[in-house]
């Protein structure tokens, strides 16, 4: 036997038992996303009491937040399963 294949077979045992660990990124990222728009839309909604001014820009709004929940949300669900 070759030393470098005993070698090889080493490490791979080594690694053997251990669970792929997978990237907590996109959570962080879209986590702090949906924050930063929470904190956005706050502040703006009490500079201005009529915001949003008609229907369809509260549709966008309420999307927009929507679309970003279920994002971090599934970039969790990923991440924990």
């Amino acid at each position: 036997m070759d030393l470098s294949f005993i070698l090889a077979a080493a490490e791979a045992a080594e690694h053997a038992g251990e669970e792929q660990h997978k990237s907590e990124t996109p959570f962080f990222v879209l986590g702090l996303m949906l924050a930063a728009y929470a904190v956005a839309v706050s502040v703006y909604g009490f500079k201005k009491p009529d915001f949003p001014e008609t229907a369809s820009a509260a549709r966008g709004v309420m999307s927009l937040g929507a679309l970003l929940v279920v994002g971090a949300v599934g970039s969790a669900i990923y991440v924990a399963l």
